[in-house]
């Protein structure tokens, strides 16, 4: 539907299970970007730095929300998903703690991301 624009989108999502509703609107806007052919780059910081974890989105639940792992599936599948370094640190989170294909990348990454031709930057 979108793949002709060449256009990255970068989604943080800050919250997490504290505000389940923010936090899955980030991950249906992120996947569904994605499922329209956007390239798309998913943060993991503050409390959404926990669903880096393998499991931990299973644990999520809003009513009427698609499920979270799903969404993370399908954006693992054909975008990137960085945590939080700062985030990562607090929570005692290390590479070897976090899902397959989720990478942990600071603040530089995240502005050389967002300050990139045409890219357009959501937080959540």
């Amino acid at each position: 539907m979108l793949a002709g624009m060449a256009r990255l989108l970068v989604v943080k999502a800050t919250s997490g299970a504290d505000a389940p509703e923010r936090s899955s609107q980030a991950f249906t806007v992120a996947s569904t970007a994605v499922a329209s052919g956007v390239d798309v780059s998913l943060w993991l910081t503050g409390e959404s730095a926990w669903f880096a974890l393998p499991g931990r989105a299973a644990e999520f639940e809003l009513p009427h929300a698609a499920p979270l792992p799903d969404l993370l599936e399908a954006i693992l599948a054909a975008g990137r998903v960085t945590l939080c370094t700062q985030c990562a640190a607090r929570r005692d989170i290390g590479p070897d703690d976090v899902l397959p294909g989720i990478r942990i990348a600071g603040a530089a990454v995240f502005v050389e991301e967002i300050m990139s031709e045409n890219a357009q930057a959501l937080v959540y």
